[in-house]
């Protein structure tokens, strides 16, 4: 028996539930881990409200990321052994191998030895914000050095892992938040410079910054009225790359910025570097030799252990962390 984390109906952090429950063998080209932490994401409280993209039977597992000990292997493993420290990138399906749990299967093509440096903790906050950050702004915008890129709610674990990022290539990284109270945080994170949405004009101050130059990259999970002042700063044949919907404001088209300047406004989610080999394969070893370097190393908000996963839960949903929540086991 091991205690695992799952939820029986939709809704807020109290549906979810620890129970002591059978967890099966892992099965052919499968790793099972004794879990010593979890890294939390927003898309697990989608998943928990039943507005994630994946709609799971109930009751559900949960959970995206992991780190913790090889428990077993299935049959045809051979890079894994008991005993190894390992993390787990997020699988496309978290209700097919959720991460919630003192026990959990993972298929051995997501399993990854880790940096010893990271621990359990920074390990379990890795991959999911590298991966995304990576995706966007090294995969498809082929962000490089001088290159000025935009990145809004700055402040999250993505928004942090693409600071790194940007200035691991040597770009120039503007963090985009809502209000200055995390100013000197981004800018001690790496940021050049942070802009509060809340307290300025966007558009100004973006133009101050940038001149007519214009951004090439915008890195934005929001959505919402920020797409007019930020296309308006962008430079011709810019990208625009939007990988959420936080908004709740309806998103305008910037037709005449698009035009104008013929850019690319480009929707992207994780799972397409997840489903391809190759792309994952390049991902792993960027991210794995900037934790070697020195240049990316995960931002942890709070930790919580295993038994508050609701209170974690409600925290994840403040919006007042800066980086990645954990959960401890």
């Amino acid at each position: 028996m091991a205690r695992i984390i799952r939820f029986h109906e939709h809704g807020g952090p109290e549906v979810l539930r620890i129970e002591d429950l059978v967890v099966a063998p892992p099965g052919p080209g499968e790793v099972q881990i004794r879990v010593k932490a979890l890294g939390l994401n927003r898309a697990e409280a989608l998943m928990r409200s039943g507005t994630y993209i994946e709609t799971p039977a109930l009751p559900s597992g949960l959970g995206l990321e992991a780190a913790g000990i090889v428990s077993r292997v299935g049959a045809g493993v051979a890079s894994f052994a008991p005993g190894d420290a390992v993390s787990i990138v997020p699988p496309v399906s978290m209700s097919r191998w959720p991460a919630y749990g003192e026990l959990a299967n993972f298929p051995a093509g997501l399993v990854v030895k880790h940096p010893p440096a990271l621990g359990w903790e920074g390990a379990a906050a890795l991959w999911m914000a590298y991966l995304t950050a990576y995706g966007a702004l090294i995969d498809i915008a082929r962000l490089g050095i001088r290159d000025k890129v935009v990145i809004t709610a700055a402040s999250s674990s993505v928004g942090l892992a693409a600071i790194q990022i940007a200035r691991h290539v040597g770009a120039l990284p503007i963090a985009v938040t809502r209000t200055s109270g995390k100013t000197k945080d981004l800018l001690e994170a790496g940021a050049a410079h942070a802009i509060a949405v809340e307290e300025e004009n966007v558009e100004e101050r973006l133009s101050a910054l940038v001149g007519p130059a214009g951004v090439r990259v915008v890195f934005d999970p929001v959505g919402g009225p920020l797409f007019m002042p930020l296309t308006a700063a962008m430079a011709r044949g810019g990208i625009l790359i939007e990988y959420g919907g936080l908004s709740k404001e309806p998103t305008p088209f910037p037709l005449f910025a698009v035009l104008s300047k013929s850019l690319t406004l480009r929707g992207y989610l994780v799972h397409e570097i997840l489903a391809d080999p190759g792309r994952l394969a390049a991902a792993k070893r960027f991210i794995l030799d900037g934790v070697a370097a020195g240049a990316l190393r995960p931002i942890i908000a709070r930790t919580f252990p295993f038994e508050q996963i609701v209170d974690a839960h409600r925290y994840l949903e403040s919006n007042a962390q800066f980086g990645k929540v954990v959960v401890t086991l």
